[in-house]
């Protein structure tokens, strides 16, 4: 006899008490995420801080560090991008204080790729993001010190330590070495 899982929901997993764990919900179930590590958390403020520097000034949305993102229901999921740009286009609500918002996909996603992980690993979670209607999905990636885009129109490019970032036509005029991400004083 098999006993049937019991799903969360989006409002069971905020209710929960924090273990000191990070957790995303994916379909109802708990998936433990590995702590971050220094570099990762260094390269994640990068992203915030240069996308912050140059979105706020223009009145273009929000930026921000990893935000739950309620992206399916029935049964719920919830995920979190390391970093995310929110236009205010798509902000068409007053932003609750606590909890998730079903529906409000970032236009950006930031996702920082840990040494471990293979590049088609981060390939699969940038198109999560793609496939929940994010427009521009950046795989940054530790060991090798490159960025790689994947766009909604099935374009990516790869940017190296000698190349400026773009983020065209999701921050029209945003530009950023990479180096400026990756190497730390």
């Amino acid at each position: 006899m098999t006993t049937a899982k019991t799903l969360l929901t989006a409002d069971e997993f905020l209710a929960m008490p924090d273990d000191g764990k990070n957790y995303e919900l994916v379909k109802g179930e708990l998936v433990e995420m590995p702590p971050p590590g220094f570099m990762h958390e260094f390269i994640v403020a990068q992203f915030i801080m240069r996308f912050g520097n140059f979105v706020r000034p223009r009145n273009l949305g929000i930026v921000t560090g990893g935000p739950g993102i309620y992206i399916e229901q029935n049964p719920d999921t919830v995920r979190a991008p390391d970093c995310a740009f929110i236009s205010h286009e798509r902000i068409t609500m007053t932003l609750p204080d606590r909890g998730y918002v079903f529906g409000l996909i970032p236009d950006l996603a930031v996702e920082v790729v840990s040494p471990d992980y293979s590049v088609a690993q981060a390939r699969v979670r940038a198109q999560i993001w793609l496939d929940t209607g994010v427009r521009l999905a950046l795989a940054a990636h530790i060991a090798t010190r490159e960025i790689i885009t994947y766009r909604d129109d099935g374009d990516a490019q790869r940017f190296g330590m000698g190349d400026t970032l773009t983020c065209e036509p999701i921050l029209p005029g945003f530009a950023c070495a990479v180096s400026d991400i990756f190497n730390h004083p």
